[in-house]
């Protein structure tokens, strides 16, 4: 009872940690895009070129969410539209609401990035297990050599594979997310389409990172090797299989859930080059498109979409921790 009630504490403060620092990011949603020079408003209707009269000039600015009330009253406005989910209306793609473009993108990115993420530490983690257990030419061979292809920026990579599979062997499509030849319908060939074209971005992510998982799962798993609990199971001549999932994985694993986690609440800002070298519309390349725009309403909610999905990630990871790891429920 006091273990659990010792784990309930842990997880409490945490959280609580978590929704400070949410707020403080909301805080700063707000903040930012009203020290910039001018607002959303005055750059779209400079590309009116004064055809608006002073009642639309009203209204779009409203729609804009720029006020001349004072900035407590602008705030608490503020709060109220994000707990709406209004997040405004897109300046560069004006009416079209700001959660729309994000939401139209996000299927996107979480089909590239999230099952990149997820297969580069899965694979990572079982070849590391693998490298640590066995040894062999998977330590001294396969590590060192995906740990030196990690070692090159991702986009290099994506402009190389894309050039040579792509343009040389025209082996999988050279842009965009489907085949623009098929309407977008729940369809055998369109859903073919999707998986070629997210084919090579996502390995050229998954050769980008699973080194680094690989190495790091093998550090771990070689420590947690040498403790006396597995060598006393080892001993007793305990099935292979067994010792690794009970004895072996489950303690190198641990210090590994926040790096996933955190990687995966990036996922939400998208594999950002390698959108843009394959000109994938997921989150990377809405928020370059935004820049590039000085759509500010856009920019300030991809940024706080992606602040939030990395909070929300370690929270769902620290509970996971909470379950597997018995000594922060001592803690």
């Amino acid at each position: 009872m006091s273990g659990l009630l010792s784990g309930g504490l842990w997880l409490a403060r945490r959280l609580g940690l978590y929704a400070v620092a949410a707020w403080a990011a909301v805080t700063l949603g707000f903040i930012l895009p009203r020290l910039a020079p001018g607002d959303p408003a005055a750059a779209l209707l400079a590309r009116l070129q004064g055809k608006a009269g002073p009642e639309a000039i009203a209204a779009l600015r409203a729609g804009l969410g720029v006020s001349d009330a004072p900035l407590p009253r602008q705030y608490l406005d503020y709060l109220l539209a994000l707990f709406r989910g209004d997040l405004g209306l897109s300046v560069s793609r004006f009416p079209t609401p700001v959660t729309d473009l994000i939401g139209d993108a996000l299927g996107w990115t979480v089909l590239l990035a999230g099952v990149s993420v997820t297969i580069s530490f899965a694979l990572g983690a079982a070849l590391g297990l693998a490298a640590a257990w066995r040894g062999g030419w998977l330590d001294t061979l396969v590590g060192p050599a995906l740990t030196l292809l990690g070692a090159f920026p991702y986009f290099w990579l994506a402009m190389v594979a894309l050039h040579v599979f792509g343009f040389g062997l025209g082996w999988f499509p050279l842009r965009h997310a489907w085949d623009t030849s098929i309407a977008p319908a729940p369809t055998l060939a369109f859903g073919w389409g999707v998986v070629r074209h997210a084919a090579l971005p996502a390995l050229t992510l998954v050769a980008a990172s699973v080194g680094g998982w690989m190495l790091g799962m093998r550090n771990s798993a070689q420590a947690v090797l040498a403790t006396d609990h597995v060598l006393l199971a080892r001993a007793r001549s305990l099935p292979t299989a067994r010792v690794l999932s009970a004895y072996v994985l489950r303690n190198a694993l641990l210090p590994h859930l926040t790096g996933f986690g955190m990687a995966l609440g990036f996922v939400v800002s998208g594999a950002l080059l390698t959108e843009v070298v394959f000109s994938y519309p997921g989150e990377g390349w809405l928020l370059v498109q935004a820049v590039r725009a000085q759509d500010y309403p856009l920019l300030q909610g991809l940024v706080l979409a992606i602040t939030l999905a990395v909070l929300f990630a370690n929270a769902i990871v620290d509970v996971i921790t909470l379950v597997v790891d018995p000594r922060t429920r001592t803690a």
